[in-house]
């Protein structure tokens, strides 16, 4: 089935879908990014990600090419066109093109705009938080600025590629005083063996999920205690459960850390509970 793609104002063909050489989202990184879950045809947790879009944009000082509404008709018909219910939505805003100078245009440019979809299979993701994950620990190389959702993303690409090759699913980045700041492409938590939760809290050393942001609500409602606080990989190693979230992965348990087992190697109860909370309410 021919995939379609929208760049710059119109639809097209998936393999003719292209930039300028010159756009700055290609050669310095000048760009946001922003993905949304599709379940059932519906974006889940819409509001959070247009917010964050928008808040990232601001920070770069990149004009919103579109509207929260035109940008939802393009969506749907996207999502429409590639007959995707069950999925995901990539959205990339760059500064736009102009001639190679680091320094923002002298004069004002129009911003790339550029989205693609794709099925994912949801029940995979399912049978992973069933059996859960194992991760390993990176040092953390990215910039001071990771609350901003750029595609400046070449040390998540290393860290992803180091979980892979140690057969783990994730990486779990670790910042120059040793504390566990986030996964290559997911937030990260823990339940102490006094029952709290833990999750670092949300400042420039981390990227705002807004699964992340979801997951808190659910557990206020569920009564659980909570602490947003940096945690140490021993901490993790020494917790009652380990679990990570994203967009695309809901609730996902770790059971091991370095190859090492977290607590009895199983997904734990209020992983599952969280995890089973969030999609009833998504």
């Amino acid at each position: 089935m021919m995939r379609f793609a929208y760049v710059n104002g119109r639809f097209c063909a998936h393999p003719d879908a292209a930039i300028h050489v010159e756009d700055r989202g290609f050669q310095f990184a000048d760009a946001v990014y922003e993905v949304w879950s599709v379940r059932d045809g519906r974006l889940m947790d819409a509001d959070g990600h247009f917010q964050r879009l928008s808040r990232s944009l601001a920070e770069l000082r990149i004009p919103e090419p579109r509207s929260r509404p035109a940008l939802e008709r393009i969506i749907r018909e996207l999502l429409r066109r590639n007959r995707v219910s069950n999925g995901l939505v990539y959205l990339q805003i760059s500064r736009g093109q102009a001639r190679r100078d680091h320094a923002f245009p002298k004069q004002a440019i129009t911003p790339t705009i550029v989205l693609t979809c794709k099925r994912l299979d949801f029940a995979a993701a399912d049978r992973r938080a069933e059996t859960g994950i194992g991760v390993i620990t990176v040092p953390d190389q990215r910039w001071a600025r990771c609350d901003i959702k750029t595609v400046n993303l070449l040390p998540n690409v290393l860290a992803k590629q180091a979980a892979y090759e140690a057969g783990a699913a994730e990486a779990w980045q670790v910042d120059a005083d040793g504390y566990v700041t986030e996964g290559s492409s997911t937030n990260a938590w823990i339940v102490t063996k006094a029952g709290k939760l833990l999750t670092r809290q949300a400042d420039n050393g981390i990227l705002h999920g807004i699964t992340r942001a979801r997951i808190l609500d659910c557990a206020q409602r569920l009564g659980l205690e909570i602490e947003e606080r940096a945690f140490t990989p021993a901490e993790a190693l020494d917790a009652r459960e380990a679990f990570l979230t994203s967009a695309t992965s809901f609730v996902t348990p770790v059971v091991s850390i370095d190859g090492k087992t977290v607590a009895n190697g199983a997904p734990g109860s209020l992983a599952r509970a969280l995890r089973e909370t969030y999609l009833a309410e998504a």
